[in-house]
């Protein structure tokens, strides 16, 4: 096992990385001071992995209930938020329970949301079992939900009080989720460590074949790079949004389209093919960089051609995001790899990109 730490103060938490820790008592136990504990989990996962993390949670003598909700990001929103709410409720539940995220990051942003305005604040564990959630969403604090006109608009930053990583859970994902979460590994090389995203190139075969030494491996730089971005800017004041990296064309994709329709990497994927033909019209990378990505983006068995939005669409949709100011995009860009900037771009650059890396009408 190895273990990452988020260095927030008081709010400091641990990543434990590993196979086979959902069934590691000693892991939970320094993390739930109250006697009841709630595990919040999705329909696809609980069959897989909840009795296991019941098991684990045995010897503690807690009171621990399981609330199970629909799987996909087309129910991250108020209505499957309140099944939360209600079960918490209906069970009594204070001020000292726990809840622990078992799932993707769908279930991790919401059961981190439900801990974030429950009572005002409840301490909450991530277990992520997919490697998207694992390399990116379960890290960092950031909680919320959908809303149709755009993607986690309505959140709060809550950190969790520890992160279990567990390897073994992503040998049952599917392709598409595993594809979809090297894409949050290749974004997190482009950003911000030009050694790292070598390392991808060279090692995505075996990322598509889910070998455990290279997942592990992909996971433990991921988070380490993630954990000292959010020390060092935990509300995404600035260094943050570098993290964005491809999504404010991916959000754009993902609400365009209708939550599920796209995967969150898959649309980021795409995502990254676009930025980096922005980067290349404004002069800031250059073109063998780009082809690099794009080559990698591939390999990884992701989308790097937009849906058929139509150029205004895309526009209209990345106006509505957390980073816009005054209705002015911003978008995260390559120099190089290892090295972005944050910037505005002329809207017939945008256009520009869109018309070369999207489909027509």
């Amino acid at each position: 096992m190895i273990t990452v730490n988020v260095e927030l103060g008081e709010r400091a938490y641990p990543i434990h990385i590993g196979p086979d820790l959902i069934g590691r008592t000693d892991l939970f136990a320094p993390h739930i001071a109250g006697s009841t504990v709630t595990i919040v989990t999705n329909t696809t996962v609980d069959p897989l992995y909840g009795d296991a993390l019941r098991h684990a949670l045995a010897p503690l003598g807690k009171q621990v209930s399981t609330v199970v909700l629909p799987d996909g990001e087309a129910h991250k929103n108020w209505e499957t938020l309140n099944l939360i709410f209600d079960a918490l409720l209906n069970a009594r539940a204070d001020r000292k329970t726990t809840l622990i995220a078992l799932g993707g990051g769908v279930i991790g942003d919401m059961t981190g949301f439900a801990a974030a305005c429950y009572m005002r604040g409840v301490p909450f564990i991530q277990v992520p079992t997919t490697l998207l959630s694992q390399v990116d969403s379960s890290v960092g604090g950031k909680t919320g939900i959908n809303h149709p006109l755009g993607k986690n608009m309505i959140g709060a930053f809550y950190q969790p009080q520890a992160v279990i990583a567990d390897i073994s859970a992503l040998r049952t994902l599917p392709a598409r989720e595993l594809a979809a979460g090297v894409a949050e590994v290749i974004k997190t090389g482009a950003i911000a460590d030009a050694g790292f995203f070598d390392w991808i190139e060279t090692s995505i075969d075996a990322l598509n074949r889910c070998e455990p030494q290279a997942l592990a491996e992909a996971v433990k730089r991921s988070c380490g790079i993630k954990a000292s971005v959010v020390a060092a800017d935990e509300r995404e004041g600035g260094l943050r949004a570098i993290l964005n990296f491809g999504h404010t064309f991916g959000h754009a994709i993902e609400a365009g389209l209708g939550y599920g329709e796209w995967l969150h990497g898959e649309a980021v994927g795409c995502g990254m093919v676009m930025a980096a033909d922005l980067s290349v019209r404004l002069g800031h990378l250059d073109d063998v960089a780009r082809r690099r990505l794009v080559d990698l983006i591939v390999a990884a068995n992701l989308p790097v051609r937009g849906p058929a939005l139509g150029d205004s669409r895309y526009i209209e949709l990345m106006k509505v995001d957390k980073k816009a100011e005054a209705g002015a995009i911003k978008f995260i860009l390559l120099k190089r790899f290892g090295d972005t900037l944050i910037t505005e771009a002329p809207d017939d650059a945008v256009r520009a990109t869109l018309a070369a890396t999207a489909a027509p009408i």
